[in-house]
């Protein structure tokens, strides 16, 4: 395919970027699409040996990079825009077919990556400290921003290269070097975005700065998290692997970063305008075939218009044209992989036992890739397969009878990433985003669970992880905070008023 040509992806692809390609002395990985279920490429993984080469380069990197004004780093990081508009087609149709999503929806992650560099380069001249009244005479307090160091990376499928971006860039423009450890299901998402990214490093004569390590978890994944060269990691993916590297970069003391899993509720009152609710709900449950951390996966409506709201969403799951991503007219492409297939239909399975039933849609189509229609369930808040997050265009139905109830059934879940409620009432909207309405990170009112903005921070509470990536003042993660003090006058006085005399 020309796309992967133009991309520099080959039939057999180095997996490990230092400040050059490595050999990698690991394994081969095969990349099969989802699309067809058919191999695109190979690429050679790389053991701790090629990991110590990329950390190598970071910190080298690093030392260079972190005495760069922050203005002029934010110069690299506009040609990081102008790379990524140049390569959007080419790169959205990657994440298109690697991953399974929309080619609109592969478009609108690339773009992503182009928002928060256009973001990152005013930011360079925003890395605000502050300055602050010292009760001791002749003396300036102020606290500043410095560099932290190479940043790690571990990203999920997903969303394959966007959540890079949000990390990569916004540590760059603070100062950092980064090195990638990306999902092993689409690594040539990977390579492709590292060529582009370290074309612009090595112009900018930092060619360490973007590192990338392909490996496995045992090999490459537990030398990141437990690398004290490393003082943050931040990573994406499931609860369970978030404790994991939590747990592991707590032993150490460094930082860790968590976006994690996510159960996401959007409550429909009796008030809503269903015009915009309908629209709504179906691309938060549909888009990416469910396999978003932002996914409808609960919909709590009110039962006096449930029946309705239901009806209106069966005729919408009609229209969704499901089929090769890559084609115009398609809405919802494949799953990741059979796996992810299989975990779709038991999570059915457990419905049906725990007293739940299918509305509409859930089956495997019979057809190459890993293709499902979307499901729309009725169940009851208290099932554990409701509790739980199944990655799938699954859709548990709940109803309620009081706007309490609804609250309590919306943060009645271990996860807390977005939310949302769909109201023409003042009183239910604000009582939505009060302090005891949503607990999640993420609370939209009129709008659906999907869709953040690079612009606001991103992440949630509880089991999510409190992590914040992106926007607002994420960039702190990225930086080590610094107290100062200077004493312009010809006394020593100490603070609270200490006496300590020694004439």
């Amino acid at each position: 395919m020309d796309f992967l040509k133009r991309l520099g992806i080959e039939a057999k692809n180095a997996g490990n970027f230092s400040d050059r390609w490595l050999a990698g002395e690991g394994d081969w990985l095969t990349s099969y699409s989802p699309v067809d279920g058919k191999p695109i490429a190979q690429i050679k993984m790389g053991n701790r040996s090629d990991y110590e080469a990329v950390i190598n380069a970071a910190e080298t990197s690093f030392k260079a990079w972190r005495v760069v004004p922050a203005p002029q780093r934010g110069q690299l990081v506009r040609d990081l825009a102008d790379i990524l508009r140049a390569n959007k087609d080419d790169l959205g149709r990657l994440v298109s077919y690697e991953m399974g999503k929309i080619y609109q929806e592969g478009l609108g992650e690339v773009q992503e990556m182009i928002d928060i560099a256009d973001y990152a380069v005013g930011l360079s001249r925003q890395l605000y400290g502050l300055t602050m009244h010292s009760e001791r005479p002749g003396h300036r307090m102020y606290e500043q921003w410095h560099p932290l160091g190479p940043v790690g990376v571990i990203s999920a499928f997903n969303f394959p290269v966007a959540v890079y971006a949000w990390n990569a860039i916004i540590a760059a423009v603070c100062g950092d070097s980064v090195i990638w450890k990306p999902s092993l299901k689409t690594p040539l998402c990977a390579i492709a975005t590292v060529r582009l990214f370290n074309q612009v490093a090595e112009k900018h004569g930092v060619p360490g700065l973007f590192g990338l390590v392909m490996g496995s978890d045992q090999e490459v994944g537990e030398a990141m998290v437990t690398d004290p060269r490393i003082p943050l990691i931040s990573a994406t993916g499931s609860v369970r692997m978030g404790k994991i590297v939590g747990a592991k970069v707590a032993q150490r003391l460094g930082r860790s970063l968590l976006e994690l899993g996510g159960n996401n509720a959007l409550i429909v009152t009796p008030e809503a305008d269903l015009n915009l609710a309908i629209p709504a709900v179906a691309f938060g449950a549909v888009g990416t075939a469910g396999q978003r951390c932002t996914t409808t996966r609960r919909l709590i409506v009110h039962n006096s218009i449930k029946d309705k709201v239901v009806d209106r969403l069966i005729s919408a799951y009609k229209q969704v044209r499901i089929g090769n991503p890559l084609e115009a007219d398609t809405l919802m492409g494949p799953l990741i992989d059979q796996d992810a297939v299989n975990q779709m239909m038991a999570a059915l399975e457990s419905l049906k036992k725990a007293g739940g039933r299918v509305l509409y849609g859930g089956e495997k189509l019979d057809r190459p890739g890993f293709y499902v229609t979307p499901c729309i369930a009725e169940a009851k808040p208290e099932f554990q397969i409701v509790q739980d997050e199944t990655f799938a265009p699954i859709l548990y139905v709940l109803g309620y009878d009081d706007f309490e109830e609804a609250l309590a059934i919306q943060n009645g879940v271990h996860q807390g990433l977005s939310s949302a409620v769909f109201t023409r009432n003042l009183l239910e909207a604000e009582h939505f985003l009060s302090h005891a309405g949503s607990d999640c990170g993420i609370a939209n009112v009129n709008i659906g669970t999907s869709g953040a903005e690079i612009g606001g921070a991103f992440g949630g509470e509880k089991e999510t992880g409190g992590g914040r990536e992106s926007g607002s003042d994420s960039w702190k993660f990225y930086m080590r905070r610094q107290t100062n003090t200077i004493n312009y006058s010809h006394h020593l006085p100490l603070a609270q008023g200490i006496k300590f005399d020694l004439n």
